[in-house]
C-alpha cells in the first residue's frame, strides 16, 4: 500500500475507520440503517464527518413488521453526536416512487451522493433454519428475496446517476458472507442462500458498469455481528454480551456493528479505493489493511475463526481470532 492510501490506513490505526474530518463534505445514503449493520455503518460515516441520510421503514411514529422499538431518528441522531449530520427519512425501498422520492430529495438539498450503501434485509422472520424448498413457505421465501435483492435493485437504479455525477463515488452492497465462504458453505435455506450470494453478485455486476464511469461497487460483510436483534436472542446487552459464551463460546468472535461501519468509513475515505472494485470484503480483512479496530480494541477475524475453529470441530478459541 502507498502513497495517500497508506496515509489513510496510519491515520485510522487509531482504532477509527477514517480520521474525523475525512469525510468532511461527503454525503451518503444508508438505506436500511434502522438497526444492525445500517445503524452502525451511519453513526462511523458521521464520526468521520459525512452527511448521512438514513432510510427504514420504522420511525417514532409507526413500526414495520419487526415491531422493534429502533427507529431510523434514533440512528440520526446517533449520527449527528458522532460529528456528522444525520437526516431521517422514511422510506420503503420497495417502493419506486419512494425512493425516487428520496433521492430527488437528496439532489435538491445536497447536490451530490458520494456514498451509496445498500444494506436493506428484513428476512429475519422469513426464512426456516435448514428447511428444503419444498417445505419452505413460498410467500415468505419470495418476500425475503424482494426485501434483499429487488430493494438494492431499485435504490441503485435511481440513486447511481446522481452519485456518478462526481468521480469517486463508492457503492457497498451489504451482504452476510464472502464471495469464498459462500461459493462452498450451504446458508441456512434456499432462499436465504439465494439472497445472499445474489448481493454479491450484485456488487461484482455493478463493478463492470460503476468501474469505467469513475466509481466502485464492493460487496462487504460483517462476521457474527451482535445486532440488537442478536443480543435479544441471548439475552444480553452490549455491555454484558460475553454472559452469551456460557452458552455459545464461539460467540466470543462476535462483532458490534461498528466495526463493519468502520470498514465502509474506511473504505470511503480512501483515495485509492477503486482498487476493491467488484470485491467481495468482510470487516475483518479490511481491519487488517487500514488497522481500525472494532469499539473494544480488538480485531475479530470471524470468517476465518469459523472455517479453522467453529465449522472444524474444534473448541471454542476466539481470542486467537481477535
Amino acid at each position: 500500500m502507498a502513497g495517500a492510501a497508506a496515509a489513510a490506513a496510519a491515520a485510522a490505526g487509531s482504532g477509527a475507520g477514517a480520521p474525523a474530518g475525512a469525510l468532511d463534505g461527503r454525503v451518503a445514503l444508508v438505506a436500511g440503517a434502522t438497526r444492525g449493520a445500517g445503524r452502525g455503518i451511519a453513526v462511523e460515516l458521521g464520526a468521520a464527518g459525512a452527511t448521512v441520510y438514513v432510510t427504514g421503514r420504522t420511525t417514532r411514529q409507526q413500526r414495520s413488521e419487526y415491531d422493534r422499538p429502533e427507529t431510523i431518528e434514533d440512528t440520526a441522531e446517533l449520527v449527528t453526536a458522532a460529528g456528522g449530520r444525520g437526516i431521517a427519512v422514511p422510506a420503503d425501498h420497495l417502493v419506486p416512487e419512494q425512493v425516487a422520492a428520496l433521492v430527488e430529495r437528496i439532489e435538491a438539498e445536497q447536490g451530490r451522493l458520494d456514498v451509496l450503501v445498500n444494506d436493506i434485509w428484513g428476512g429475519e422472520k422469513l426464512f426456516g433454519w435448514n428447511t428444503p424448498l419444498w417445505e419452505h413457505s413460498l410467500d415468505d421465501g419470495l418476500r425475503l428475496l424482494r426485501l434483499a435483492v429487488e430493494t438494492h435493485a431499485i435504490t441503485s437504479h435511481y440513486a447511481l446517476p446522481l452519485l456518478l455525477k462526481h468521480p469517486g463515488g463508492l457503492v457497498v452492497e451489504m451482504t452476510d458472507g464472502t464471495e469464498e465462504y459462500n461459493r462452498t458453505t450451504y446458508r441456512n435455506s434456499f432462499f436465504y442462500d439465494l439472497a445472499k450470494s445474489s448481493v454479491l453478485r450484485m456488487a461484482f455486476s455493478l463493478g463492470h458498469e460503476l468501474g469505467p464511469r469513475g466509481a466502485t461497487a464492493v460487496a462487504l460483510t460483517p462476521g457474527w455481528m451482535r445486532s440488537e436483534i442478536m443480543l435479544d436472542h441471548f439475552g444480553v446487552t452490549e455491555e454484558n454480551w460475553r454472559d452469551a459464551l456460557a452458552g455459545e463460546p464461539h460467540f466470543g468472535i462476535s462483532e458490534s456493528p461498528y466495526y463493519v461501519g468502520r470498514a465502509v468509513a474506511a473504505l470511503a475515505a480512501d483515495p485509492e479505493v477503486s482498487r476493491w472494485n467488484g470485491r467481495s470484503l468482510s470487516s475483518g480483512e479490511l481491519a487488517r489493511v487500514y488497522g481500525f479496530t472494532d469499539r473494544d480494541g480488538s480485531r475479530p477475524d470471524c470468517w476465518r475463526y469459523l472455517v479453522e475453529v467453529q465449522e472444524a470441530g474444534r473448541p471454542a478459541a476466539p481470542e486467537s481470532y481477535r
